[in-house]
């Protein structure tokens, strides 16, 4: 039970790291697919995400220590399960409750999820299902056969050629399943009204700002792990390389944040909600900058640098916020000070004269 529950965490916390890593991209590709985000899609791939450390959690963890290695051996005959089972309920007489009937009942139903995803996210029937599920489950079986390739000198988990059997019907049955979602919400195709302009509401706005805060850090966080690896290799003091590799990160996050911006008048979290300003009342060379320092700029800021500047960039985050939630279409400080609109990027070019709705 112990590991039934740490394998499951660890797939929780693998499935985390991965969603994490790929929220921008997801946004972008969800508003660029399907028109938008729903809910109901993020839950399913976030599950997706786990789901598929899972099979690998369940199947290979834990990992043997060196000092209770035990070597074990294999089973090719197929349907072999049949007759455990009747040896089994013939002595218990549990039909449904026996060790032997669950173990191949749940050897069906962890590859059901691997159907369903398949048909529901990528839009793949039945055959595709069973090919995906005999190929994964022959990938994890021939890993246990192998000694997860050589690191051990032998299989430490069975390999069970019935267990190919019973994954592939598993991911067969959820393909069959996964019929109980709508069609309109099954399949990676591009929806059809994908290019309609939609309302930008407060709550995409909150989406483009999380964007631009995951993607910051994470940029920052890969280019100061990478410095600091280099540098601890020439310096060889681990130390005196941290500080620096940070300061290197920040440069880089606030470079790649602020030339998108200078080029394209939006940030990756605008581009990724296919939001825009308009316009409004101040020139380029002003506006551009202005997004960035109201923006990632001033998150960059409130994270890493000293004191009063951190201060000033915790007053114009405070002020994009207040502003997010007063003004209805959530322009922030950066359409405040402007008079800038913020508009869908689907709805064409739109023009710069400022309307009702945008005078202060």
């Amino acid at each position: 039970m112990h590991n039934i529950f740490g394998s499951g965490l660890l797939a929780v916390v693998l499935g985390a790291v991965v969603a994490f890593l790929a929220f921008v991209p997801f946004v972008a590709i969800s508003y660029r697919r399907r028109g938008g985000l729903s809910f109901g899609r993020t839950v399913l791939w976030a599950g997706a995400a786990v789901y598929f450390w899972a099979i690998w959690t369940y199947t290979l963890v834990p990992v043997p220590q060196s000092d209770d290695y035990r070597c074990v051996g294999r089973n090719l005959r197929p349907f072999e399960f049949v007759d455990e089972i009747r040896a089994a309920v013939a002595v218990s007489g549990r039909y449904l409750t026996d060790p032997v009937v669950l173990q191949v009942a749940l050897n069906v139903l962890l590859f059901v999820p691997l159907g369903f995803f398949l048909r529901v996210l990528g839009g793949r029937g039945i055959l595709v299902a069973g090919l995906v599920g005999l190929g994964v489950s022959g990938l994890i079986e021939t890993t246990q056969l192998t000694g997860v390739w050589g690191v051990f000198p032998c299989a430490y988990r069975v390999f069970d050629v019935d267990d190919l059997i019973a994954n592939t019907s598993g991911a067969l049955i959820g393909s069959v399943v996964a019929f109980i979602v709508p069609k309109k919400h099954r399949g990676a195709d591009k929806a059809p009204d994908a290019e309609r302009p939609r309302p930008v509401t407060r709550g995409r706005r909150m989406l483009g700002i999380l964007c631009d805060l995951v993607g910051v850090s994470l940029v920052a966080f890969a280019v100061s792990v990478t410095t600091k690896a280099l540098l601890e290799l020439v310096a060889g003091d681990p130390d005196r390389t941290g500080a620096l590799s940070s300061l290197v990160g920040t440069i880089a996050a606030a470079t790649l944040w602020l030339g998108v911006i200078l080029v394209t008048g939006r940030s990756v979290g605008d581009i990724a909600t296919r939001v825009r300003y308009t316009d409004g009342v101040l020139p380029g060379w002003v506006a551009r900058p202005l997004r960035f320092l109201t923006g990632a700029g001033a998150y960059i800021v409130l994270d890493d640098l000293p004191a009063p500047w951190s201060l000033s960039a915790f007053v114009l985050v405070a002020a994009t916020v207040v502003l997010l939630f007063t003004w209805p279409d959530g322009r922030g400080l950066t359409g405040w000070i402007g008079r800038r609109r913020l508009v869908d990027d689907r709805a064409g070019v739109v023009s710069p004269t400022v309307d009702a709705a945008s005078r202060g």
